[in-house]
């Protein structure tokens, strides 16, 4: 035997003499809508969500609820409290006022009386009066 040919012969023996193992191909979907695993569902709508692009033409823009200051809260808050505590003191039948960057709150007693609280509007120049009866 040729020595040349020894070295392909034993490869195509040894090729042939062993035996293929091979299993089935089973397709699984990775979509539980379609029978994939229910743990993908999560996964996958996170997926579709960060790659959606479009904007909800009825959401709010959420940019505009952050665009007031620190002092700005703070003095909304303020004028808040102590519009509260002057409301309050009607109860009591004390009076006194408040003036706002939007209104003047004035309570005064008439000689009848009665609590008249006058809320004008400094834009507008409009008035409101209140008439709160001791009866």
């Amino acid at each position: 035997m040729n020595r040349r040919y020894l070295p392909g012969g034993l490869l195509a023996s040894l090729l042939l003499s062993t035996s293929v193992g091979a299993t089935e191909l089973v397709y699984t979907p990775v979509n539980p809508s379609f029978g994939g695993n229910p743990l993908n569902g999560a996964w996958l709508l996170g997926n579709a969500q960060a790659q959606n692009d479009t904007k909800d033409p009825d959401a709010i823009d959420r940019s505009s609820l952050t665009g007031t200051s620190a002092l700005d809260r703070f003095t909304s808050q303020l004028e808040s409290r102590l519009l509260s505590d002057l409301l309050g003191d009607v109860r009591d039948g004390k009076t006194g006022s408040i003036t706002t960057d939007d209104f003047i709150v004035n309570i005064i007693n008439d000689d009848l009386g009665n609590l008249v609280v006058n809320i004008t509007d400094r834009l507008t120049g409009e008035t409101s009066e209140i008439v709160i009866g001791q009866n």
